[in-house]
């Protein structure tokens, strides 16, 4: 399931006791730009090496291209920091509004998500120009004393584009493995981890029972850290007993369950998935194919044996 939520109407922020110190407004203010200089920093490096191609294409209905991910969140800090904090900002392009919104019904029309992989223009490069103006202007903002709605405004901001950087890796998979290529995303490295490790072979499966009951949940006033407003307020939720696995399913364990005819068995699904399973045709986890009476699996690295652990 993939979500987007930010709406940005009605948000709660954890606000500072004045009677317990923090930090002075310098040392706050230069950790929220260098967050913010990192974060930008860090959806630039995940799309290194790809071309304007790449970056355009849209696989699937439910991915979003590189690129308008690049857009949209500097669309974002554009609308709802820039043009608070400065009613005389010009936007870089007034068109980009109807472009990069994804769902501020609020804000009017914008371009359906079924067809953002038909944006060739404007391109990858005017979009990083995009980014550039708006940063060097939030990081203007920054320097001064901006209010406390502005810093909390660019906070959020900051999550929902770590948010958009997990769907950009997701979303490249997706394209990739479209591709009759299978081009690698990163190439792996010798010596150099994955970029999805895998667990250590050693380590034993054990049940670990929890006795539910009544439990609070959610981010409630006065909590320390960031949270969406979708995880407030703070209430509490019945919890049944249940056992929790101390690890994931593995590899070779998913592949003897494809073995023994799991995607054939009805009985080891309930009645909805195993609709889904017929209607779908599954026989094997997304991105796993059969090669020369083995499995391989498209990875952000490529093509890969499946690693068992």
């Amino acid at each position: 399931m993939r979500v987007e939520q930010t709406p940005i109407e009605d948000r709660r922020r954890t606000v500072r006791d004045p009677r317990h110190p923090g930090p002075t407004w310098s040392a706050a203010r230069d950790g929220l730009a260098r967050a913010y200089r990192e974060t930008r920093s860090e959806s630039l490096a995940r799309i290194a090496g790809l071309s304007d191609a790449d970056a355009t294409v849209q696989s699937m209905e439910d991915a979003s291209p590189a690129k308008w991910h690049l857009a949209h969140t500097t669309w974002f800090f554009e609308t709802f920091v820039l043009l608070p904090a400065s009613p005389d900002h010009q936007a870089f392009d007034e068109r980009f509004g109807f472009l990069f919104n994804s769902y501020y019904e609020a804000l009017g029309e914008r371009q359906p998500r079924p067809r953002r992989g038909l944006l060739t223009r404007p391109t990858l490069q005017t979009v990083l120009d995009y980014r550039e103006s708006v940063d060097s202007k939030v990081l203007g903002l920054l320097e001064s004393e901006p209010p406390s709605w502005l810093q909390e405004r660019v906070e959020l901001g900051i999550q929902h584009e770590q948010q958009h950087q997990e769907l950009q890796l997701t979303d490249i998979l997706h394209l990739f493995a479209q591709n009759p290529l299978r081009p690698a995303f990163r190439s792996l490295e010798p010596g150099r981890p994955p970029l999805v490790p895998s667990l250590p072979a050693a380590l034993d499966r054990e049940w670990i029972g929890l006795p539910g009951g009544i439990v609070g949940i959610g981010a409630g006033a006065g909590a320390e850290g960031f949270a969406f407003d979708c995880e407030q307020p703070r209430h509490d939720a019945l919890i049944r007993p249940f056992r929790m696995a101390s690890t994931p399913v593995r590899n070779r364990e998913w592949r003897e369950f494809m073995q023994e005819g799991g995607y054939a068995t009805a009985s080891l699904w309930l009645a909805d998935g195993w609709e889904w399973v017929k209607r779908e045709g599954w026989s094997a986890p997304l991105h796993w194919q059969a090669q020369d009476g083995d499995w391989l699996q498209m990875t952000l690295h490529g093509l890969l044996p499946i690693d068992p652990e």
